[in-house]
């Protein structure tokens, strides 16, 4: 019996385990998403049309479109696209093909084949096909109109919904590639230079020659949160709090961008955390900022730029700029002082930050941690590893 047990369990699938807050997330979003898209659909056709307001595969899309945003299956152009061309499809199969269950085999495996083709693979347009071809006497009268209501119009309302709905609750929609290398450079990011890259991973997945439903780039970002746990066991897991600069030169949003400046050439720093009594950290000023808005030269004095100048020449009154605030990085990325420095990496690596503010639970400026403390504590780190090995 056991036995009979054990193999009945094989055929559940394992899925990543999910959290209540998230399946309440999802629930919520297919509620919403189905509400508004045939309320709109109502208001846009009117409610004494003969065709649907909404179609059943609809109901598949938003299982894909709010609780798995990030699958391919699930992005813009996957229920764009494949809904619309298979509808165009099944359309085309039931005006030509007298036998109904032919013409739905075909329509659905015309569908397959030529979202597969275009890109734009999804599911529930399989429905779409068929419903084109068995969904009744309505659905035959409109005839290729059918494409574009109900199923253009429930297909943009829905993507509409989800692209609000999931980035308002946190989830990223719809999910883009990597923008690339931010200096645009030929050169791959600092992360993908060594160990496994996105090449293996494409070859990989070009040698398993199936369908997979994920992306190649959010698979790269899971094996990446791998090696990082790995790197944290295998190096005792060292904290920001451990290798941090803890005498901190800051400034505030209210400081002179002169004071500032003599700041940065007096420590030979390149970054000031901005801080506020109320609200803790606030923003970053680097050199960066300096050089991007040229309102500093070497010796501390003021520089009044060309575009400035001739907008004084035509008596039109230049923007001044004489505190921190008027050129900080308002948004900066912190960590907490219990926060692995393998965590830094990717954002230092390849998003190009190389200074990462250590705050407390009360948002207050502990500590600094910039490139350099991460490199020697990585390295250090490293002979740690290699002496306990020997």
């Amino acid at each position: 019996m056991s036995t009979a047990i054990a193999f009945i369990r094989r055929f559940v699938p394992a899925l990543v385990p999910v959290s209540h807050a998230e399946r309440l997330r999802s629930s919520l979003g297919a509620l919403v998403g189905i509400l508004l898209t045939g309320s709109v659909s109502k208001l846009a056709v009117g409610s004494d049309v003969s065709l649907p307001l909404l179609i059943a595969p609809m109901g598949a899309s938003a299982v894909l479109l709010f609780a798995v945003p990030t699958s391919p299956l699930a992005q813009p152009w996957s229920i764009l696209g494949g809904n619309i061309i298979s509808a165009l499809i099944g359309v085309t199969c039931a005006l030509f093909i007298a036998d109904p269950v032919l013409a739905a085999g075909v329509a659905i495996a015309v569908s397959i084949g030529t979202m597969l083709l275009l890109g734009c693979l999804h599911p529930p347009s399989g429905a779409v096909a068929l419903t084109a071809v068995l969904g009744g006497a309505s659905i035959h009268e409109a005839g290729y109109w059918f494409a574009l209501t109900p199923v253009g119009i429930n297909s943009a309302l829905l993507v509409m919904v989800a692209l609000a709905f999931n980035n308002l609750t946190g989830r990223r929609y719809p999910h883009l590639a990597p923008a690339g290398n931010i200096h645009h450079t030929a050169d791959p990011l600092a992360s993908q230079r060594i160990g496994v890259v996105p090449d293996d991973l494409q070859a990989v997945l070009a040698q398993y020659g199936e369908i997979v439903n994920v992306s190649p780039d959010e698979l790269d970002a899971l094996l990446h949160q791998a090696q990082i746990r790995a790197y944290n066991r295998r190096s005792g897991e060292i904290t920001c709090g451990e290798v941090m600069s803890r005498d901190v030169r800051t400034v505030t949003p209210e400081t002179s961008l002169r004071d500032a400046w003599r700041m940065l050439l007096d420590h030979r720093i390149k970054a000031l955390p901005v801080i506020t009594e109320s609200d803790g950290l606030v923003g970053i000023v680097t050199q960066t900022d300096f050089m991007r808005n040229s309102v500093l030269s070497q010796d501390g004095r003021l520089h009044v730029s060309f575009r400035d100048r001739i907008r004084g020449a035509f008596g039109r009154p230049r923007h001044s700029l004489q505190k921190v605030s008027d050129i900080m990085t308002p948004r900066v990325q912190s960590a907490l002082p219990e926060t692995m420095i393998a965590k830094l990496v990717p954002p230092m690596a390849d998003m190009g930050l190389h200074h990462m503010p250590v705050v407390d639970d009360d948002n207050r400026v502990v500590g600094i941690v910039t490139q350099s403390d991460l490199i020697a504590a990585l390295f250090n780190g490293k002979i740690a590893e290699l002496r306990g090995a020997a």
